[in-house]
């Protein structure tokens, strides 16, 4: 643990700068793997480490960013070679300064399911291969460069079980404060956080300046026991040059601002050299971090949504097969696309947060709710509650889940308590307790208060925060136990103001065995929000039940100037509002409660829904209606939502899936009709020359795929002459080139040059990172594609 005694927060710690920046500079050719250089070339990599350690860096960061197994795919080595040697040259040269040695992992170079095709576990099954490497060679694990809250949750996981180590995590943001996936840095601050690392930061993707209005949310967020860090790149880059426009000079006056906001460890990425890093050292050698004011809030999350649970949250109770025979069914017959519709209908209806509930007799619970889990977090981004009381089923559950999630329930028993916060603390999840015992429900409100206060301490006992603590005390039923209703009112209320937790009720419990449950239902809903009940477990369809809490917010000066109530209820009247079928925005539904059409599947990535509504168009269209009238509407709407930061790429590629489902059952339509197979028009794509990074485009192809046009995908590293062959032959009108790096920017321009020089009649779009507007345009190519949406609109405009 010696290396966390660096990161005290009454001084500044140094990090170094850009490994790839330095060894690029030193001859480093464009698509080698630097990693090889731990046993081709070790003494150019002492003298890069040597080199910050003279400038004053106090962590150095081991040649190990890519050496996962994927990425080391075709070259002859594997991480139990490389990082081993990497670490030991990184060492040798920091024991001489008495700096420290990170292992350093990156991403793996795959999107994760749902969105990719890396299962979850083969994903932590890699990362765990790189800490066991590293063992007894590293003073700390740094988890960097990520985009995808998922990977983190996996190389987290992989640290915290293969070894003992501090570890700090760091992902590269854009400057709209999200990932390209989507996720938000609360998201990232919640779960990384709840998961144990140490320490939280952001790096790569933008310079000091861009960084900064990120940074202060992070240091807001981020909990207050864990290090926030900063590893900028110098400014952005120049395509035409590779190089970045910030100097030393310029690097120290945008990072300047970083000494107030609460950061306390500082570095440098792309583009930084030892002369960033001296500039760095030298400023902060004699200052002292602002104190971080972290805001200490009860949060739960999906990887794009938060809900602060302060805000009288609605908790949607449907997806449970209690009193439910079509649910119970759907189970025992692993009907996943009816669990799936409910999830749906209860975020149209205006549910903050998703209970879930597989639990019967007789199927195997555990397996159920893993796969549930998977499954909602494909179609959904509001964060889930898992309902169980097994804890094998929640540990399959919570290992899976993409956030930070609440588990209901323990009680006060310790049987419960020590089987089921164990794994809340492993997984970072809040709790759920129920003031019941082995002697069952205490009648009075401060025996139960005495059970809450138990179950506080436990979790306290398990490094379980109380905010991260929901005290249920257990709604009874008016009709059989009328006087205590009072009384878990009044527990509610003294649980809320004396121990420092948050409040849950399943609210609809009080009105069984009574006529006309909804009017007792929304009476005791509004009791126990008065009483500072702050999540809500009941049916968001039921419209009055809404009401209450929408009230609530605007009378209680949460929803602020009513905006939430307004986008509601506009434009309706009192007997009107209750009756309509909603979206989650509050605007009427299209569908009007008639089942789901073809573009709301689409829209909500449900591959069943959507083809089950194409059987149905099919039926009475003929198929390009159905392409042309439906399916590629419905996906523009799913692009222009992408492009507004209203929906993220995993729902984009669900919606992708969902079209691609319907796309198929139109394909055989009209092979049944004789006729050729729909094609919109071919395009050929690849990652260029020296280029391994294939994501983005592999994201292109899924969204092109289901916009029908014929892609041929080439690949990653692909040569020039290969590319100009393939449109050749294919006779492809749109062509599409990718790049992240600017080492491999020459790449692209040859094969620009080289498919103009043999007059291919083929219109070029170009993709990447480290691209402009400008860059593409003089490098000679004809569209540059921002994002997959953009590269749908590009084609559009080619082939129609």
């Amino acid at each position: 643990m010696q290396g966390i005694d660096l990161f005290a927060k009454d001084r500044f710690v140094i990090l170094d700068g850009a490994m790839g920046t330095m060894l690029q500079k030193l001859g480093l050719k464009p698509g080698a793997r630097p990693e090889l250089l731990a046993v081709t070339d070790p003494e150019l990599l002492r003298r890069v480490h040597r080199e910050y350690l003279e400038a004053g860096a106090q962590v150095v960061y081991a040649n190990t960013f890519g050496a996962s197994p994927h990425k080391l795919e075709g070259s002859g080595h594997t991480p139990e070679e490389l990082i081993p040697a990497a670490l030991r040259i990184a060492r040798e040269e920091a024991e001489k300064y008495g700096a420290l040695t990170a292992l350093d992992m990156g991403p793996l170079g795959e999107l994760l399911e749902p969105a990719g095709t890396l299962a979850f576990e083969d994903a932590v099954d890699q990362f765990a291969r790189m800490v066991k490497a590293a063992d007894g060679l590293a003073d700390l694990v740094v988890i960097e460069t990520m985009t995808d809250l998922y990977e983190v949750k996996a190389a987290l996981l992989a640290v915290k079980e293969n070894c003992s180590l501090p570890v700090i995590v760091s992902m590269s943001f854009e400057e709209n404060g999200r990932t390209f996936t989507g996720c938000s840095v609360e998201s990232f601050a919640a779960m990384a956080g709840g998961l144990g690392a140490d320490g939280l930061g952001i790096n790569c993707s933008l310079g000091p300046a861009e960084i900064l209005p990120i940074a202060k949310r992070l240091c807001e967020t981020a909990p207050a026991d864990a290090i926030v860090f900063v590893k900028p790149n110098a400014g952005l880059p120049d395509p035409a040059t590779g190089e970045y426009h910030l100097d030393a000079d310029g690097f120290l006056e945008e990072i300047k601002p970083y000494a107030e906001i609460g950061i306390s460890v500082v570095g440098g990425c792309c583009g930084t050299t030892p002369d960033h890093i001296r500039k760095l050292a030298a400023y902060f050698a004699d200052r002292v971090p602002a104190a971080r004011q972290s805001e200490e809030r009860s949060v739960l999350c999906s990887a794009t949504k938060l809900v602060d649970a302060g805000d009288a949250v609605v908790v949607g109770e449907r997806i449970n097969p209690t009193g439910k025979k079509r649910f119970q069914q759907a189970l025992r017959e692993g009907d996943m696309d009816y669990i799936l519709s409910q999830a749906v209908s209860q975020a149209d209806a205006g549910a903050q947060m998703l209970d879930v509930n597989v639990g019967l007799p007789d199927i195997d619970e555990p397996a159920m709710l893993e796969r549930t889990v998977r499954a909602l977090q494909a179609v959904t981004d509001l964060p889930l509650q898992l309902d169980s009381t097994n804890p094998e089923a929640l540990a399959r559950g919570l290992r899976v889940y993409c956030g930070k999630p609440l588990v209901n329930s323990v009680n006060g028993e310790k049987k419960s308590l020590d089987a089921i916060l164990p794994l809340c603390k492993k997984y970072g999840a809040a709790v759920i307790g129920l003031t019941l015992d082995e002697n069952g429900i205490p009648p009075k409100a401060e025996d139960r208060f005495a059970i809450a206060r138990r179950i506080r301490d436990a979790a306290a006992s398990y490094g379980i925060p109380a905010r991260d603590v929901y005290i249920d005390c257990l709604t009874l039923t008016a009709s059989a136990q009328q006087a205590e209703v009072a009384e878990t009112l009044k527990a509610l209320t003294m649980c809320k103001k004396e121990l420092g937790v948050r409040t849950v009720l399943g609210v609809s419990n009080i009105s069984f065995g009574l006529p006309c449950r909804e009017y007792l239902n929304v009476s005791f809903l509004t009791l126990a929000l008065a009483a500072g009940l702050d999540l809500a477990i009941m049916n968001p369809n039921t419209e009055s039940m809404m009401a209450a809490v929408a009230s609530f917010r605007v009378l209680m000066n949460r929803d602020k100037q009513s905006a939430d109530y307004i986008a509601r209820y506009a434009g309706m009247t009192v007997s009107s509002a209750p009756s309509a079928v909603r979206t989650g925005n509050g605007a009427p539904s299209a569908s009007g409660g008639q089942g789901m059409g073809l573009a709301e599947a689409v829209e909500k990535g449900l591959r069943a829904e959507a083809a089950a509504a194409a059987k149905r168009e099919l039926a009475e269209k003929p198929p390009l209606d159905v392409v042309n009238g439906i399916l590629i509407p419905a996906l523009d709407e799913v692009g222009a939502r992408f492009e507004k930061g209203t929906l993220y790429l995993p729902q984009l590629l669900q919606a992708a899936g969902a079209a691609q489902a319907a796309f198929d059952l139109v394909k055989d339509a009209i092979a049944a009709q004789g006729t050729p197979p729909v094609s919109r028009g071919k395009i050929v794509v690849a990652t260029v020359k020296g280029d391994i990074h294939d994501i983005g485009k592999n994201i292109v192809k899924v969204i092109l795929e289901n916009y029908g046009y014929s892609v041929t995908d080439l690949g990653r590293d692909v040569p020039p002459e290969r590319v100009v062959e393939t449109v050749r032959e294919t006779g492809a009108p749109l062509v599409g080139l990718s790049a992240l790096m600017t080492t491999t920017l020459p790449s692209m321009e040859q094969t620009i040059r080289m498919l103009r020089e043999e007059k291919l009649p083929c219109k070029i779009m170009v993709g990447g990172a480290v691209l402009t507007p400008e860059y593409a345009a003089r490098m000679g190519a004809d569209f540059y594609a921002k994002d997959a949406k953009q590269s749908a609109d590009i084609a559009k405009e080619v082939l129609g």
